[in-house]
């Protein structure tokens, strides 16, 4: 397949692990459920690893390359997924998945700086589309509410301070790619890659958490959450490596912009996990994912 082609089913599962991770962020704290996605993540590509790779060459693989991917592992993983929990428990999964979606204007910078890519007419239309549907999702509709006296009750707030995290996600996954690239020029296995920066991160992650135990604020964890927490992690870390291997093959900014047909998965699977309360989603934002959607059939044809 081509990297169009798995950059689109990228995005369909880091929809799918946002609508899962919603759900399970209900019962969890935001660091625990970071450190569970990362430990998941982890265990699946290093068992897809030993299965199907050539372990050979991690021992012919530079220095660099495993400082390239720690670094991508740091920002993508370490910084990004916390903040990407940290804002579906406050603003709700489709809103963050908005948010999220502006990672192509920051990857527009990335392509340009770095890997001088200059974006054809009709992929620059394709994008705008995808930032125009992104606009109206992050606009459409009243604010997230869960019923009165759930937990969402007390955490579903919808403020600008708050959308911080959701765009703070945006930038560290538009910053990894700049590693990701260079990593891949030493280890030229997307697999090999992203499993070795989820190592590492999970180690270093591992720390954090021991280190902030006592912040840690987590009570019994249901079976529910436990099992839609471990999903999220599965899907999150195939399409990780589905994202890394679409980046050895397609510009930047066509990549991360075809991501974001994360959204209308997450607008549609999301209601139905916590509750059309806590995500509501109304017809402005459906023509916001339409417009994701036509973009992404855009950015196929023409990339």
């Amino acid at each position: 397949m081509t990297g169009v082609v798995w950059a689109v089913v990228a995005g369909v599962g880091f929809g799918v692990f946002q609508a899962f991770n919603r759900r399970a962020g209900r019962s969890i704290d935001s660091y625990l459920s970071t450190f569970l996605l990362l430990l998941v993540s982890a265990i699946l590509l290093a068992i897809v690893s030993l299965l199907t790779e050539d372990l050979g060459l991690l021992r012919e693989a530079p220095l660099m390359a495993y400082v390239h991917f720690g670094l991508a592992g740091f920002v993508h993983f370490f910084l990004g997924w916390t903040f990407l929990t940290l804002s579906q428990q406050r603003v709700g999964a489709a809103r963050t998945g908005a948010l999220i979606g502006t990672t192509p204007l920051f990857a527009f910078a990335v392509g340009l700086l770095f890997f001088g890519e200059v974006l054809s007419l009709p992929v620059v239309v394709g994008v705008l589309l995808v930032m125009a549907g992104v606009y109206l999702v992050s606009r459409g509709g009243p604010k997230a509410q869960a019923p009165s006296g759930s937990r969402d009750a007390e955490t579903l707030d919808v403020t600008w301070r708050n959308s911080l995290f959701g765009l703070g996600t945006a930038i560290c996954f538009a910053l990894s790619a700049i590693f990701i690239r260079h990593g891949l020029e030493g280890l030229p296995s997307p697999l090999l890659g992203v499993t070795s920066g989820m190592i590492i991160t999970t180690a270093a992650y591992g720390v954090l958490l021991v280190l902030r135990r006592k912040r840690v604020r987590q009570g019994p964890i249901s079976r529910d959450a436990w099992l839609f927490q471990v999903a999220a992690g599965a899907f999150v870390g195939l399409a990780t490596w589905v994202r890394w291997i679409a980046l050895d093959m397609a510009p930047v900014a066509v990549v991360l912009a075809l991501g974001r047909t994360n959204v209308p998965v997450v607008i549609f699977l999301a209601p139905l996990l916590v509750g059309r309360q806590a995500e509501r989603v109304t017809g402005r934002v459906w023509l916001g994912a339409g417009l994701i959607v036509a973009g992404a059939v855009v950015l196929n044809l023409y990339a």
